[in-house]
């Protein structure tokens, strides 16, 4: 009897590449807060969440290589399906979107959620590993 890893560990390791991929966005807003005419952006969680109903109701993406020296495309990313301009709050002289406290707080938000998707993640492969061990 084999283990099916996407029925055990539920959608954890896709929240999981969801909130590292946002920290990612947030962590370039940051950066480029003093840049002129730059525009804010972040993920947004029901287009991703929509996308990823879809990929389950209509099977995985795949892909032939018709060349060895091909990339695989077994890990492809959600690209920029989920990235969207953040509205400003409030209008700059220099055009820039990007609200450095808003930022941070979503920064720190996506933080806290990716460490619970992480210890969700981390119970399932104990619970794994207690289930294979027998106790």
């Amino acid at each position: 009897m084999s283990i099916s890893f996407d029925s055990a560990l539920g959608i954890h390791p896709q929240a999981l590449s969801f909130r590292s991929q946002r920290a990612e966005v947030l962590a370039n807003n940051l950066a480029n807060a003093d840049t002129p005419n730059y525009k804010a952006r972040d993920l947004d969680f029901a287009s991703v969440l929509a996308a990823q109903v879809d990929k389950a109701k209509n099977g995985t993406f795949s892909a032939t290589r018709t060349n060895a020296r091909h990339i695989e495309a077994d890990g492809v990313s959600m690209g920029d399906d989920g990235v969207k301009y953040r509205i400003p709050f409030h209008p700059s002289v220099d055009q820039n979107t990007v609200d450095e406290q808003v930022e941070q707080s979503n920064y720190t938000q996506n933080a806290v959620q990716f460490q619970a998707s992480f210890t969700f993640l981390n119970n399932k492969f104990k619970g794994l590993m207690g289930a294979l061990r027998g106790e």
